[in-house]
């Protein structure tokens, strides 16, 4: 479980997004001005957040499957961006079936890790494979698994494999399409000032920072014809550093 740092103001957007885009996400959010608060996660952790009534304005997935889970949740929601899977490790590797760890996301939870399991299971490899699956709490346990040697390799999107120190790409795993929905909430305490945010998420200025970090970015609906407030109107940003895990909403 995870935890929004600190207490929200009213003026703030509370924003909950999958562990993946924790990077992209802050650089993108540092040329917005409005006050932004961040937690990510696993996205099926949110969303189960999300379902016990987390206090959040924007979800952003890593996977239209959670997304769809609390769809009556949901105001409104458009696809933004676009990943792959990738297998790194710290030695180079011809095929999988000689490592002895294998690092996923919880391949019955986390969204790359059922990607992975659902492609592996494709090509005949899981039931091989399964038994030296470690299960991690997020994609980016996973990847930090792989880069300090703790596993022989592990299964991440390809934006979190370029944050790798060590690791390095050795395999990409064709066929899995993998989007990220964005939706604004029925909750939302701000549903105008969540539009205006989803709005710059899929402007140009915020898709060059993305692809910058190696996502695709998708084609958007027509812009909404909220403005977005000028820099000049004294708002801030806070973006707390992500919780540990074990923790849970206030």
């Amino acid at each position: 479980m995870l935890l929004i740092a600190g207490c929200a103001r009213h003026d703030e957007l509370q924003i909950a997004a999958a562990a993946s885009l924790q990077d992209a996400l802050r650089e993108v959010a540092a040329k917005y001005p409005g006050r932004i608060t961040f937690v990510f996660g696993a996205s099926n952790i949110l969303a189960q957040q999300i379902r016990a009534g987390a206090p959040v304005d924007v979800f952003l997935s890593a996977d239209e499957a959670t997304m769809n889970k609390i769809a009556d949740l949901v105001a409104t929601r458009q696809d933004l961006l676009s990943n792959e899977l990738v297998v790194v490790s710290r030695e180079p590797l011809r095929d999988l079936l000689g490592v002895q760890r294998l690092a996923l996301g919880d391949p019955s939870a986390v969204p790359a890790g059922v990607y992975a399991r659902e492609y592996f299971q494709q090509h005949g490899l899981w039931e091989a494979l399964r038994p030296k699956v470690i299960p991690m709490d997020n994609v980016r346990a996973a990847l930090a698994a792989a880069d300090n040697g703790s596993v022989d390799a592990a299964v991440v999107y390809r934006t979190d494999a370029l944050l790798a120190k060590r690791a390095r790409v050795t395999m990409t795993l064709r066929g899995p399409v993998i989007r990220y929905p964005v939706a604004i909430l029925r909750g939302a305490k701000r549903p105008d000032a969540a539009r205006r945010f989803v709005d710059y998420l899929a402007s140009p200025s915020a898709a060059a920072v993305f692809r910058r970090f190696g996502f695709g970015t998708l084609p958007s609906p027509a812009a909404s014809r909220h403005p977005l407030p000028q820099a000049g109107e004294g708002l801030s940003i806070e973006i707390p550093r992500p919780a540990s895990a074990g923790r849970g909403w206030p």
